[in-house]
């Protein structure tokens, strides 16, 4: 972050740590420039802070969300996910293009890649690539951009337009909110670019989350549950699943 950003991001901290919560266009009173460049210092903020309805917080603030930690996340539900990403893995087939998403839901998918198919791998997620680079039979494609170590993973401008410019067979998308009325979202921002335009740009969307993930609601909105063709999850869903009876989902599969 350049030294303007950063003097401009203590400032908007000091205020928060004051009062809890600003408004954006008080934010970009506060440090003299406009909104637009309030939001681009906290894109690059590492998810330090978010906007919620048009407020700015820290990401920390106890009364909305605890910050995502990749180590504590990397434990959470592990089993869950080794289920979850088996069963995903049923879905792959010889020739795929594949992108997997960020986080620690979908690592275990790494291991469970069938070792007789040749695949591509589109990540931008480095624990993700460094999982799979060894494999003989898979070509990784790696997305770049500023790293962000909180979720070990790339963000840059364009890569929207780099996944658009690849023929995806398969998406596989996680999730640290799934919600029936808000759809299904992240913690951070950075990540939402990928995401959408994975689930753009596949031909066949797979949501992959455990049951904790389901009635939460994060910051980085990025989809609507009819957006996926197909979601991954656990007994543990079925309650928050039953809440939009009556409605059209993905088909649901259960591991």
């Amino acid at each position: 972050m350049r030294g303007r950003s950063a003097m401009r991001m203590t400032r908007l901290q000091e205020a928060l740590n004051r009062g809890g919560t600003i408004h954006l266009s008080d934010a970009a009173k506060l440090c003299g420039v406009s909104e637009m460049t309030i939001r681009r210092d906290v894109a690059a903020s590492d998810g330090a802070m978010v906007f919620i309805g048009g407020r700015l917080m820290m990401a920390d603030n106890p009364q909305y969300a605890p910050v995502y930690n990749l180590d504590e996340q990397q434990g959470s539900h592990h089993q869950a996910k080794q289920r979850l990403c088996r069963r995903a893995a049923s879905f792959i087939e010889e020739g795929d293009t594949l992108f997997i998403d960020c986080g620690t839901t979908l690592l275990p998918l790494a291991a469970a890649l069938p070792r007789d198919m040749t695949l591509t791998v589109v990540t931008y997620a480095l624990n993700i690539a460094n999982a799979v680079s060894h494999l003989p039979n898979v070509r990784l494609v790696l997305l770049g951009g500023l790293f962000h170590a909180s979720s070990s993973s790339f963000g840059s401008d364009d890569m929207a337009q780099t996944v658009k410019r690849l023929g995806i067979n398969k998406a596989f998308i996680s999730a640290a909110g799934v919600h029936a009325e808000r759809g299904v979202s992240c913690f951070h921002f950075h990540e939402v670019t990928p995401k959408q335009a994975a689930i753009g740009n596949a031909m066949q969307r797979l949501l992959v989350a455990d049951g904790s993930k389901f009635g939460v609601i994060r910051p980085a909105y990025f989809a609507r549950l009819d957006e996926f063709d197909v979601i991954v999850t656990d007994e543990a869903a079925r309650p928050s699943l039953r809440e939009r009876a009556g409605v059209a989902l993905p088909r649901i599969v259960v591991a």
